[in-house]
């Protein structure tokens, strides 16, 4: 009998594909932003570029420092759940294996079913059967801290990149439109490719974090404009 293909879900993705979003999306807001307020408070090219920078650094250290503490207090909770789980599994062997059974009867198995699925799936790896179905870890949905950190701080950088070349490029006089601009489009798609990714509509991806990106930039470009005039 031939095997039968694995399907390929997108939870698997979404430890990453957060991580990475989030990054992305903070990084070009941020550094966008914080260009727009520096440039509208009258700042030089090099002092807007400094800004951007530094911006930049701070940003993908603090995203990186932020997820790794975030998700490995998640994998500690995790493991010491197993840790607890692993001494009943010794100490109460029946009682285990009818908690496992009476939860495939609330899923829909009768009795003598649940039963036969719980010892068979004990004795194969009982752990593993708890974690999944008591406690609900799977390799799947497993809390990497590592990566998460990691794919942060790599697209925070990516994303904090484009406002930085952009406003290389651009004249200081026109820093006010061209880098929101730009900073809205690369927004866009990058919600749209965001919500593809993770099997959602596009159009509405793209709508809400163009729409939080416009209001983050105006706000911020209204107190550089603000501070500009006072001082």
């Amino acid at each position: 009998m031939p095997v039968r293909e694995i399907e390929r879900h997108r939870a698997g993705r979404a430890g990453w594909l957060r991580a990475a979003v989030l990054g992305a999306n903070d990084g070009i807001l941020s550094t966008a932003s914080l260009v727009l307020g520096v440039a509208a408070a009258n700042g030089s090219r090099s002092s807007v570029l400094t800004a951007g920078i530094a911006g930049l650094v701070a940003g993908a250290m603090a995203m990186a420092a932020g997820e790794y503490v975030s998700v490995h207090s998640q994998k500690d909770t995790e493991e010491a759940d197993l840790a607890l789980e692993r001494q009943e599994l010794r100490t109460d062997d029946s009682g285990e294996r009818k908690e496992l059974a009476a939860i495939y009867v609330g899923r829909g198995l009768d009795l003598t079913l649940a039963k036969q699925v719980a010892d068979q799936l004990m004795a194969h790896d009982a752990l593993a059967a708890h974690a999944h179905d008591e406690l609900g870890i799977s390799a799947t949905l497993k809390a990497r801290p590592i990566q998460a950190a990691l794919a942060s701080a790599a697209s925070f950088t990516f994303g904090a990149g484009m406002p930085l070349i952009v406003t290389t490029l651009t004249p200081p006089a026109s820093l006010l439109i061209v880098v929101p601009v730009t900073t809205l489009l690369v927004l866009a798609c990058l919600g749209a490719l965001a919500a593809r990714t993770g099997g959602a509509r596009m159009v509405p991806g793209a709508i809400r974090v163009t729409f939080w990106g416009a209001l983050a930039m105006g706000v911020t470009a209204g107190v550089g404009a603000l501070f500009g005039t006072v001082v």
